[in-house]
């Protein structure tokens, strides 16, 4: 059953040390709504459509638009994935500008615990996130981030990917983030989030074939035709000189190819450019071949941004994402290339090096 929830003291009590606080303080204070209106928004949800699963600023205007005119409640569902606040946990982000209309579904709410961030939440704790957000799984959904940089772009297809393995099935995301959408000079909202439409019957249905375990990724290495394992990482990660604070030993996954995500993008942007682009590259590299291919970074973050461009704007459905990556892989205590001596390994754990 549909409810309206009014978030009248979202300013001052968004302020959590809990993820899931969040929960509690957009489901709060409900009033029923009319049948008609949700009749309306589910014949609304059959005729939005995205040209592509990457979208400019222009294009999610008109789309706000068009939906606005037909019904009082927003049809295309923007989801801001920034971080409530800045790093000094003081500063609004989310509360000093975002899309009109835009709801909020911080990147941090996603990620799994600190000893393997990469595994993200489980089901239940997924859908009780997303259903006070009045999502459905036929909801066309734009998702945006502060578009500064190719990394914070990852957080964003982290989230695609996320919610396309429930069962979301009419996703994209805005290229160039809230930072086009300013860029453009089109109205922001701003201040306390005044009201959404909770959907409390939304169930989820987990799709397993978007992403692959550890155990099912050693098997798909030993298999007579191993799949192209693609390292998204920095270079320093690839070559062993660097490793996440979780992960258990330097290196990377066994005849790996190495390709940082951030070379994807438009130099010195967070901006992915046209698709002709990405195709050329694609081919270049040798990501358009039809066997298997499997996305990995640390913590399946970095690794997104390429299962996103390979997999939902190239159309190579045979790519995985590897979401809990090097991190689960290295703490499996399985083989790794690259992997520095034991001696090199003891001295850096003892110098403090190598680590980030």
């Amino acid at each position: 059953m549909n409810t309206i929830h009014r978030l009248a003291g979202f300013s001052s009590s968004f302020r959590f040390s809990s993820s899931f606080s969040f929960i509690g303080l957009i489901a709060c204070a409900a009033v029923a709504i009319t049948m008609a209106s949700t009749a309306t928004a589910a014949n609304q949800r059959a005729t939005i459509g995205f040209s592509s699963a990457l979208i400019s600023a222009s294009e999610l205007r008109t789309l706000l638009a068009s939906s606005s005119k037909s019904s009082s409640e927003q049809v295309v569902r923007v989801l801001d994935t920034r971080e409530l606040l800045q790093a000094d946990n003081k500063t609004p982000n989310f509360e000093a500008g975002r899309i009109p209309g835009a709801l909020p579904l911080p990147y941090s709410l996603l990620r799994g615990p600190k000893e393997n961030p990469g595994r993200g939440p489980d089901l239940e704790k997924l859908t009780s996130l997303l259903q006070p957000l009045g999502l459905h799984l036929n909801s066309p959904i734009v998702l945006t981030g502060s578009g500064s940089d190719p990394t914070e772009f990852g957080a964003v297809a982290r989230t695609y990917w996320t919610l396309k393995s429930v069962g979301f099935t009419r996703l994209a995301i805005l290229n160039g983030g809230f930072g086009a959408w300013l860029a453009s000079k089109y109205p922001v909202e701003t201040g306390v989030l005044g009201a959404t439409v909770a959907n409390a019957a939304l169930q989820l249905k987990p799709n397993e074939a978007l992403g692959i375990t550890t155990q099912a990724l050693n098997e798909l290495r030993l298999a007579l035709e191993p799949a192209l394992f693609v390292d998204a990482r920095p270079e320093d990660f690839y070559l062993g000189q660097l490793r996440h604070g979780a992960a258990a030993r330097w290196g990377t996954l066994p005849n790996a190819l190495h390709f940082d995500s951030e070379e994807w993008f438009t130099p010195n942007t967070g901006r992915l450019p046209n698709v002709k682009e990405l195709r050329a590259i694609a081919q270049a590299e040798g990501f358009l071949q039809p066997k298997a291919q499997v996305a990995f970074c640390n913590t399946g973050h970095w690794a997104a941004t390429h299962w996103f461009i390979v997999s939902e704007l190239l159309g190579q459905s045979q790519v995985r994402l590897y979401t809990e990556s090097a991190i689960a892989w290295s703490q499996a205590g399985l083989p790794m290339d690259n992997e520095p001596s034991r001696a090199v390994a003891l001295l850096r754990q003892a110098q403090g090096k190598g680590v980030q």
